[in-house]
């Protein structure tokens, strides 16, 4: 599998450095109005810290070969992303920013806010980003996250989903007592991922509370009662919790465990792969309501003027309708397009191979069927996380 989500690494991270003392001299603001365009084809450096470039590469390429007047030269960086915010508050406090446009998760983009390390770029530049007005309608929730000072770029409803081999499970459970049930009849053969170091870990972490009916699903703390009762009997049947989502993938498609914990794009990608054997087969929960998620683009604070100009006229072509159906991608944030009308049809045709043999026909009706449902924020997640950590699976996690 090509990536591995760390956003609870990195809310950990950051929010731990958002408690120190601000260092001198801090982020620098360019001075002056952001012209339409830069008066010379700028160099942009892009740091990408969620593995978004596999989904919007393609788009930024095409817009330096039509526009070299704007950019004259992109370079592409990664970055584990709990590397982030030191990596741009180091450059800012030097005074010297090189990254012109940072993709990132919810994580980064909630943590750079409350350090005040981006760019406001709304409502001030709402004019020059007319894309954001097609945003579906989950993606425009995500968008509210960004707070004005980050754009949705791609979107996904995630899950969270169970995936299973039919062969090995031929009645799968349906609800959430029944999952329970095959844990404590087949121990050792349920298995999700840490959820500080996994997408679907955490999008199961943040699922249940619906499918539970908890009292305040966003709210971990005081409101996840039922949430926690339940992964505490969970854990009674789980022998190990591996530390991200791809040995999962593994455990299932060798037959160490029956049922994992899964999203759309770790469901499709991995099979596209060859990972996960093709006719493995997902479910939902009684209950289920999807968790969304997104990456944003953010500009930070020191980036020039002309860069910012250019950085502005880059993410509105990402947001055109045929930009956006390259996010479809080989499926792995699934569907992936954040704005309105771009169906798999407008897809490059590699695309369209991958989710014509891999994609799920069921998903088009459980997405329109089922709830839609924002992710925590940082420091919420970071509680949930350091609760599942102390409380759940902590002792049992592969280091």
């Amino acid at each position: 599998m090509r990536r591995n989500v760390v956003a609870g690494a990195l809310a950990t991270a950051l929010l731990a450095a958002s408690c120190g003392a601000p260092e001198s001299p801090g982020p620098q603001q360019a001075t002056g109005p952001i012209p339409d365009k830069p008066a010379n084809p700028v160099t942009l450096n892009i740091l990408d810290v969620a593995g978004n470039l596999q989904l919007t590469q393609g788009m930024i390429d095409e817009f330096v070969e039509k526009h070299p007047d704007i950019i004259s030269e992109v370079t592409y960086s990664n970055a584990p992303a709990p590397d982030l915010i030191g990596k741009v508050k180091s450059q800012q406090n030097a005074g010297r920013v090189d990254i012109g446009l940072i993709l990132t998760g919810v994580d980064g983009l909630s943590a750079g806010i409350e350090q005040g390390l981006w760019e406001e770029v709304l409502p001030k530049h709402a004019d020059r980003l007319p894309g954001m007005k097609d945003y579906l309608e989950p993606a425009a929730e995500m968008q509210k996250l960004a707070q004005g000072y980050g754009v949705t770029v791609t979107y996904y409803p995630s899950g969270p989903l169970i995936e299973y081999l039919p062969s090995r499970v031929p009645n799968p459970p349906r609800t959430a007592q029944e999952l329970l049930d095959y844990a404590k009849a087949h121990p050792g053969k349920v298995e999700y991922a840490r959820p500080s170091n996994s997408g679907p870990g955490r999008t199961f972490l943040m699922g249940l509370p619906y499918i539970l009916g908890d009292d305040d699903p966003k709210d971990p703390v005081n409101g996840w009662e039922k949430t926690w009762d339940y992964l505490a009997e969970l854990n009674s049947y789980v022998d190990r919790y591996p530390s991200g989502t791809t040995q999962t993938m593994t455990d299932l498609a060798n037959g160490t465990v029956d049922i994992v914990v899964t999203t759309t794009g770790w469901d499709i990608n991995p099979r596209a792969l060859g990972t996960v054997p093709a006719e493995a087969k997902i479910g939902t929960l009684e209950g289920f309501h999807w968790v969304t998620d997104a990456h944003y683009a953010v500009i930070p604070k020191g980036a020039t003027a002309d860069q910012q100009a250019a950085a502005l006229q880059l993410i509105q072509f990402m947001l055109t309708k045929e930009q956006q159906a390259k996010a479809y991608d080989e499926g792995y944030f699934y569907p992936g397009p954040a704005v309105k009308d771009v169906d798999i049809s407008m897809a490059p045709e590699s695309s369209r191979e991958v989710i014509r043999r891999y994609g799920r026909p069921e998903y088009d009706q459980l997405i329109a069927d089922n709830p839609k449902e924002t992710p925590l924020d940082a420091k919420t997640m970071v509680a949930a996380f350091d609760r599942w950590d102390r409380e759940i699976g902590g002792a049992k996690v592969d280091q």
